[in-house]
């Protein structure tokens, strides 16, 4: 071990933490694993996150007493940033960037020993089933439901839109509880295994042609009492914070900057920067990010500080997702004839698939709460508007 790497992270200069950190995605990380155009398959990426997790690396936001690396918002925000501009494949991170801060907040002492370590270890991955068929956007109209069984409950319903639920271990659920209830005061908060009797995922194939994401299914699943996160019908507060949590996470600049970076190869490949046309579209895209990495910085150091987050980080997802398309769209535009194909191409000596990138980008606007719904947020929650 050299003298930098015995440092404490945030004790490290910046160019010596960026380097540290290249130096390791370049010796470890495959070549033909980096600069995906689609959301990879835990299979695919599972010994690069083993090495991840064997370095204590899984884990950047999360405090050190739970075996994350501790970084401060800014080495958090240059991890992202030399992460993606090297191309490195998203982990399965639900547990990581969702489920992991929400039960160091509300969890038990039990729930924190049992769920944390295996997710830092790369051991266990969790899915999130929070969106129904007609409980979207209207999170609150969620239908399935668990009853009280005395020492278990017994859950029936379906999920939708759960992100690779066919790759995950475990799923964290949201259930209603109470259905005499107003519909926020009878939901709660349930961990259930998805080896569970019961449980059925059915992958959806997108536009893309991809399964990244599935249906999910309860036919009287039993899960233990010890499995309910908080107080019986008290799981909304918790609902409320994940979704915050969300949303700083579909805020951060990780996906603009490495669409960015695509762009960037592509236009050298093409000597699109040559047109003044697309400089002036392109420097104006940098600008976007560049401001988008500030506002995230001040959500992330929000959260750092175990403060709530408020209606305003809807603001953050709505300008990510948006800047996110934008940049897809001027990459489709600037291959030519070849954006309106799907697969790679080569581009001097780099490899972009445009249209893939644009398949990505079409629903990040709808996941996590629609745009619409972030503005209609905004507008009364922020600004004060009235309704109508």
């Amino acid at each position: 071990m050299s003298e930098i790497d015995a440092l404490p992270y945030d004790a490290m200069d910046e160019a010596s933490f960026r380097a540290m950190l290249r130096d390791f995605v370049e010796a470890e990380c495959p070549a033909e694993i980096r600069h995906q155009p689609r959301r990879m398959r835990r299979a695919e990426v599972e010994p690069w996150t083993r090495k991840l997790a064997d370095k204590g690396w899984i884990c950047p936001g999360w405090p050190a007493q739970f075996g994350g690396m501790g970084l401060s918002v800014g080495k958090l925000m240059a991890f992202q940033e030399e992460f993606d501009r090297l191309g490195v494949p998203r982990a399965p991170d639900m547990g990581v960037v969702m489920l992991g801060p929400l039960l160091m907040r509300f969890g038990s002492d039990a729930q924190r020993a049992r769920y944390l370590p295996p997710i830092t270890r790369a051991e266990e991955v969790w899915c999130q089933g929070y969106s129904e068929p007609n409980a979207g956007s209207d999170l609150a109209a969620l239908r399935t439901e668990a009853r009280d069984a005395g020492d278990h409950y017994v859950v029936n319903g379906q999920k939708t839109w759960t992100t690779l639920a066919q790759d995950a271990d475990f799923i964290f659920l949201l259930v209603r509880t109470d259905k005499a209830a107003k519909k926020q005061e009878g939901i709660s908060f349930l961990l259930v295994d998805l080896k569970t009797p019961g449980i059925t995922r059915r992958p959806i194939r997108t536009l893309s042609d991809e399964e990244e994401f599935c249906e999910v299914f309860f036919d009287d699943v039993a899960v233990p009492k010890e499995n309910l996160v908080g107080a019986p019908n008290q799981g909304w507060t918790m609902a409320k914070a994940l979704l915050g949590f969300e949303r700083i996470f579909l805020g951060s600049p990780k996906q603009s900057q490495g669409a960015l970076n695509r762009l960037e190869a592509l236009a050298r490949g093409t000597g699109a920067f040559g047109d003044t046309g697309f400089l002036d579209r392109y420097a104006q895209l940098n600008l976007d990010v560049a401001h988008l990495a500030q506002l995230y910085a001040r959500f992330a150091d929000q959260v750092k500080r175990g403060e709530p987050l408020g209606a305003d980080v809807s603001i953050l997802k709505i300008f990510a997702t948006a800047t996110y398309q934008r940049i897809t769209e001027l990459t489709v535009e600037a291959a030519g004839e070849q954006g309106a194909l799907l697969g790679p191409a080569a581009y001097g000596n780099e490899s972009v698939d445009p249209l893939a990138m644009f398949y990505l980008a079409r629903p990040a606007t709808i996941y996590g709460g629609s745009s619409e719904i972030q503005r209609g947020i905004v507008a009364k929650a922020v600004l004060g508007l009235p309704d109508g």
